[in-house]
């Protein structure tokens, strides 16, 4: 048996992380000792192993402790699936690596490069193509053709002005991050003017403009994807709830 603090140390997570996967039902002790104390088995280790890969794979905590959950859940087959996905991006990365490699000793001087070479494994086309099939299939194949559309203007702008524009997004998303780590419930209006300003960015780069409705189905939307939830996961843990919360009730606020 091992304690909270203990199994936290092992796995590279926090006491709080550990803490919150029991009170929303995804990770459970094996018992609670007399002192208060969280005890985990082997058991508990081997569900937070899944937890965690789930949570790299970019899956949300709800459909993570749905899938652990299920009755048709077989821990052996969950592994080989996942080795089999990790070892694919692994051989991406490897390209990606090699290609880097490349071009840095180019840019040497040490040896030349072919112009097609230099994208060598850093887009995964399936992978792209596999978000473009989701996006139709949920909200149709108008709001893919939006997103190629959106892309295109965004590739358009100036070097000096979409590094400008990334540079908001990334002040937004801090500010929102912090309140959330500050204890500023999402549904209120604390957050309105950052809420107000990635809504502005939204609008910027759609160039049209970003009503209420269609706020909250970004919102939606980026809580659905798990590409979406792994980034903003990246920012900090929750952060793609919390965002997604904010978003909705300040959508609802600007109809009312």
């Amino acid at each position: 048996m091992h304690t909270v603090k203990q199994v936290a140390q092992m796995a590279g997570v926090s006491v709080r992380t550990l803490h919150h996967y029991d009170a929303i039902g995804l990770l459970s002790p094996a018992h609670v000792g007399t002192n208060g104390y969280r005890y985990y088995g082997r058991d508990e280790l081997l569900r937070l192993q899944q937890i965690l890969i789930h949570r790299e794979l970019g899956i949300p905590l709800a459909e993570i402790g749905a899938i652990l959950d299920d009755p048709g859940f077989d821990r052996l087959d969950a592994l080989v699936h996942q080795r089999a996905r990790i070892a694919q991006q692994a051989d991406r990365y490897a390209e990606m690596l090699r290609t880097i490699d490349r071009t840095i000793a180019e840019l040497k001087g040490d040896r030349g490069m072919k112009d097609e070479d230099l994208y060598s494994g850093i887009v995964d086309p399936r992978k792209q193509a596999e978000y473009e099939d989701w996006l139709a299939k949920r909200y149709g194949p108008g709001v893919a053709r939006q997103i190629e559309e959106s892309k295109a203007r965004a590739g358009a702008l100036p070097e000096a002005e979409m590094a400008a524009a990334m540079d908001e997004l990334k002040a937004v998303e801090q500010g929102l991050a912090q309140a959330m780590k500050d204890g500023t419930a999402p549904e209120g209006g604390a957050n309105d003017a950052l809420l107000e300003r990635h809504r502005a960015w939204v609008s910027r780069m759609w160039d049209r403009p970003c009503p209420a409705e269609a706020y909250a189905g970004l919102a939606d939307m980026y809580l659905a994807h798990p590409d979406f939830v792994a980034r903003y996961e990246a920012i900090a843990e929750g952060f793609a709830e919390y965002l997604a919360k904010a978003m909705k009730a300040y959508a609802g606020r600007l109809d009312g």
